[in-house]
């Protein structure tokens, strides 16, 4: 990575800018429509996987699904019989990578399942673990599929090139 150095291919458009802009916002209002305790993390999930294209998207889309309910599984079970035990915790993130090994998720999708699984293992709240794992798992979903619907049904044109322009 170079600073300073640009490629116009690489620059982001005024039209993807607002496309993100928009599948953010409206992520935030459907996971609040339907009462999500942190709506927020819609728009993160939205902004994650938030690519040019609906292939790039659609990849890191699945990846990010997967890899958030394997977190979010593993989170609630660690959290449910262990607390916020740290030993259980430290087996629990080894544990998931053990899963992404045998399920063939990447380093990307196994860094998303052990964030999930962090946030709901270490961060204090009254609900069941397995609630805030299904809420968790559903603001996740919510931004992955407004980015998908977004990216599909509003297409980011290419750019033409001066060289594609000649020829």
């Amino acid at each position: 990575m170079k600073f300073w150095t640009w490629e116009k291919e690489n620059l982001p458009s005024i039209a993807h800018s607002i496309r993100t802009a928009v599948a953010a916002t409206v992520s935030v209002i459907i996971a609040r429509l339907v009462h999500t305790p942190e709506a927020y993390w819609a728009a993160i999930a939205t902004l994650v996987v938030m690519q040019s294209t609906l292939g790039a998207t659609l990849t890191l889309s699945i990846a990010r699904i997967v890899a958030t309910a394997v977190g979010a599984s593993v989170g609630a079970l660690e959290a449910n019989y262990f607390g916020a035990n740290l030993v259980a915790f430290a087996v629990a993130i080894f544990l998931v990578g053990l899963l992404s090994i045998a399920s063939r998720l990447e380093k990307t999708a196994y860094h998303y399942a052990i964030i999930t699984l962090t946030i709901i293992v270490l961060i204090p709240r009254s609900a069941a673990p397995w609630i805030i794992a299904l809420n968790r798992f559903l603001e996740v979903s919510v931004g992955i599929i407004v980015a998908l619907a977004v990216v599909a049904l509003w297409p980011e044109h290419r750019r033409l090139s001066v060289s594609n322009a000649t020829e």
